[in-house]
């Protein structure tokens, strides 16, 4: 079982899959220098691979070389789709190779007995002229040109190539910045899923669409799994080759400032009054300040043109009404521009990148990628700052690659307004930066060895087990999985325990973190290791409480265009006990029925976005309904079965268990008042007003743990949220003369924090875990919760007079609830005042 189990945990190490075909040395042309030789052989193997390789590293070469050998390996026709003004490089290049390249627009000029490579445009794409699925392989050059054509389109043309068998992109600027392009590059590659990449590694932002977080915990494997189909190369050194020839020239960035009036500056939308104009303060001020400001702009431009006669210039621009002032200003310059003819505009470029033309005018996000400029030109002037960095860095680039054999120059113009636009650009140029040297530091680290990579990650599997007891509970640090072999059988009295729901969140960045999972099937598989030595371990004819919750399905990421519900607690239903008429044999539980703990249908819109009021409004055939809390109620098949009674019953007087009390639990419906622990990074991330008064009275609620209180305001500090001028954590006095000015509150039934929301998805509450332990366990059984986190079932447990366990993967965690269960056993250790009288005077 345990080598099936680590072989399991070893097989969710995610690297790409490897769908191509093995290449020789000698199969590759003699004239690609050894990186290109290696990225090449890398790709072939690979199949479908991304070139994200630094401004004149050869990616044309090698494109055209990965293509050659494709069709030599599998046959059909090969294609390359090419930003305008490129394909002069690629049949350049193709021609050195001695390949044979046809530009085509149409899916008619395409004809089978070719021996060569097919160029086109991204337009003929788009537009639907040409069907990239005529073509056994396909490479994306400079991909990223595809934001420009808007997300939806973006997102519809990766889609194009699905039938297509080898697949690959190169572009020296992918936007590390921007994970979702990096995500469509995968999807685009088959390497997987978009929406299961992005649940996988990413944090969403329930109130901004497309505002991804990486995990932080997620962050080297993310980053891992990138590096395994993606070559992030800056330079031939990177993978222990040469860097003769391949110095990048030295760039100098000059600042030019243009005055404005503040005097001008409009009043915001509320009619007060603005003290300067600022470019940064909205769309309609950006706009107005390009306009007010393009002449003295464009004056500036001309000054530093003129300092500079005789040269060779770049002159960059984002709006129309900059091109014709700049054409108006500057007679000589040659302008291409959108609606232009697209073979004039790509002549244009070609004259450029071969000196016959002195001055280009253009826009970055229409001559700023794949172009090679740094022939005849080391210089560029930018009119005014835009405000996509893509476009930007990729224009730099032009000029600024290897082989260009001049120091490069730049100029940034802009308004004094402008300064905080000014600082996002550089701001992103810094990250964009580190992420790629990041990337480099993985492929120097590990080279193209996919095991290597792989090997790294399984090195987080596992965890070192912890322990912690006290009176009447035991608790550890471990994998459920791996406690399981240490609990006898016919053991556990009860098992009270929420489980994870599937891939919805996890818990901690180890493997053998059962959120850690694909999807519910693979959930489930993990599930199977554990669900077995749960039954083993509980006694004959006692029962395993299993708290579940369905999951919203989002109806962009199915393409049911309505939100859908996964019916996660059927699912958990047929894995424990089964479907037998449906032919689902399950793990041996009894199913005895579910309870139905309510939820708040208002604050699970505000989490979901899916039962709003106005959609109701607009359409009630897309509204479903709130989604409730469950627990199933599992028992494990008694020695006896012709009798219904556990081999140790539950055994209750009427006294104790009244008949309103049974009434009530035997009821399917449930309320709870939602009261639960609260963790400290959950009270460290309360505004430290709300703070203030939440602790004082947890102070006086619960027994008094000093390291917890420095452990909180530690967090408070790491945080820079801790008052410095005044005590946010004052414990709470019993004295009534000492005052602490509290509001009475039930600090652990407070509504939960953002960060509890998504730490905890479904905490159990204390109400719900004390009706379970009641109705089902006698005083002195052994409660046990496979899924600890903080330790809510044990805890309770000892406060109803039981004794409790409990395994939790998470060390943060484990480490928590370790100190709720010691305050809980001091507590009840605590004597009483009537405890320490003698007993004549108690019975007095």
């Amino acid at each position: 079982m345990t080598d099936a189990y680590r072989q399991f945990l070893e097989r969710k190490v995610k690297m790409a899959p490897a769908t191509g075909f093995p290449v020789a040395d000698s199969e590759i042309h003699p004239l690609l220098l050894p990186h290109q030789r290696a990225g090449v052989r890398w790709a072939c193997e690979g199949g479908r691979r991304a070139l994200f390789e630094a401004f004149g590293l050869g990616k044309s070469a090698q494109q055209i070389e990965i293509l050659r050998l494709a069709r030599q390996h599998a046959g059909g026709a090969a294609l390359i789709v090419v930003p305008l003004g490129v394909r002069q490089e690629f049949k350049r290049d193709a021609a050195m190779l001695g390949v044979e390249t046809r530009f085509v627009r149409t899916s008619a000029e395409v004809e089978p007995a070719f021996d060569g490579i097919y160029l086109t445009n991204y337009e003929s794409v788009r537009d639907s002229k040409l069907d990239p699925n005529l073509f056994t392989a396909a490479s994306l050059d400079e991909a990223s040109v595809l934001r420009s054509f808007g997300s939806k389109t973006y997102q519809t043309f990766l889609m194009l190539f699905d039938q297509v068998k080898y697949r690959f992109v190169a572009t020296a600027t992918p936007s590390p910045n921007r994970y979702k392009e990096l995500i469509h590059y995968a999807g685009f590659l088959g390497v997987m899923d978009t929406g299961q990449a992005l649940t996988r590694w990413f944090k969403r932002d329930s109130t901004k669409a497309n505002n991804l977080t990486l995990y932080p915990h997620k962050e080297k494997e993310f980053w891992l799994w990138v590096a395994s189909w993606a070559l992030f190369l800056q330079k031939p050194s990177d993978l222990g080759f040469s860097d003769d020839g391949y110095q990048l020239p030295e760039i100098t960035v000059h600042y030019v400032e243009v005055p404005v009036d503040h005097a001008s500056a409009d009043a915001d939308r509320d009619g007060q009054g603005n003290l300067f104009r600022d470019a940064a303060l909205g769309v309609r001020n950006a706009a107005r300040e390009k306009r007010d400001t393009l002449p003295a702009r464009v004056a500036a431009v001309q000054q530093i043109l003129a300092s500079r006669p005789d040269e060779h210039w770049l002159l960059w621009h984002d709006l129309e009404a900059e091109r014709h002032a700049l054409q108006e200003a500057i007679p000589d310059a040659v302008s291409i521009y959108g609606d232009q003819d697209l073979d004039e505009r790509e002549q244009a470029v070609i004259d450029f990148s071969e000196g016959d033309i002195r001055i280009l005018s253009a826009k970055p996000v229409i001559a700023g990628s794949g172009c090679n400029f740094q022939r005849h030109c080391h210089l560029a002037v930018y009119a005014g700052i835009g405000f996509k960095f893509n476009d930007f860095i990729q224009s730099i680039h032009r000029i600024q690659r290897f082989l260009q054999t001049r120091p490069v120059e730049v100029w940034i113009v802009y308004a004094e307004s402008e300064r905080e636009v000014l600082a996002t650009l550089q701001a992103k140029w810094a990250r964009h930066v580190e992420m790629v040297n990041k990337m480099s530091d993985i492929i120097r680290e590990y080279g193209l060895s996919h095991q290597a990579m792989a090997n790294i990650l399984q090195r987080s599997i596992g965890v070192e087990r912890i322990e912690a007891s006290g009176e009447g509970w035991q608790v550890s640090n471990n994998d459920s999985v791996y406690e399981m072999r240490l609990i006898e059988d016919n053991s556990l009295d009860l098992i009270v325990t929420s489980i994870p729901f599937a891939n919805h969140y996890e818990y901690s960045p180890s493997y053998n973190d059962l959120g850690h999972t694909d999807d519910n099937k693979h959930f489930w598989a993990q599930m199977d290791f554990l669900t077995p030595q749960l039954l083993r371990a509980l006694k004959p004819g006692r029962i395993a409480c299993i708290h579940v919750k369905d999951r919203i399905q989002f109806g962009a990421v199915t393409g049911a265009g309505v939100p859908t519900v996964s019916p996660f607690h059927a699912e958990a239903i047929a894995h424990y006990a089964g479907m037998p008429d449906l032919g689902i044999k399950g793990h041996g539980f009894d199913y005895l029925g579910l309870i139905t703990v309510v939820t708040d249908v208002v604050r699970e819109n505000n989490q979901t976005y899916r039962l709003s009021w106005s959609e109701q409004c607009k359409d009630a055939t897309k509204m479903g309904a709130g989604s409730p809390e469950y627990i199933l109620i599992l028992h494990k098949p008694q020695t006896d079965r012709s009798r219904g009674y556990a081999d140790e019953r539950v055994r209750k007087s009427k006294q104790e268990y009244t008949r309103a009390r049974w009434q009530v639990d035997a009821h399917a419906f449930w309320r709870s008042s939602g009261n639960r622990l609260l963790t400290p990074e959950e009270l460290a991330s309360l505004p430290p007003d709300q703070l203030s008064k939440v602790f004082t009275q947890y102070s006086l609620a619960a027994t008094y743990d000093y390291e917890a209180h420095v452990r909180i305001g530690e967090e408070l500090e790491a945080r820079g949220a801790l008052p410095a001028t005044f005590m946010s954590l004052a414990p709470g006095s019993h004295h009534p003369d000492v005052w602490h000015d509290v509001i009475r509150m039930l600090t652990l039934n407070g509504e939960q924090t953002r960060k509890g929301l998504e730490n905890h998805i479904c905490p159990l509450q204390f109400d719900i875990v004390d009706r379970l332990i009641n109705r089902f366990s006698n005083k002195g059984d052994l409660v046990f919760d496979p899924f600890g986190g903080l330790f809510t079932v044990p805890f309770r447990a000892l406060k109803l007079g039981r004794r409790g366990r409990a395994v939790e993967l998470s060390t943060p965690y484990f480490m928590d609830g370790v100190k709720h269960l010691q305050a809980a056993e001091r507590e009840l250790a605590m004597p009483s005042l009537f405890d320490t009288l003698p007993d004549q005077e108690q019975a007095a």
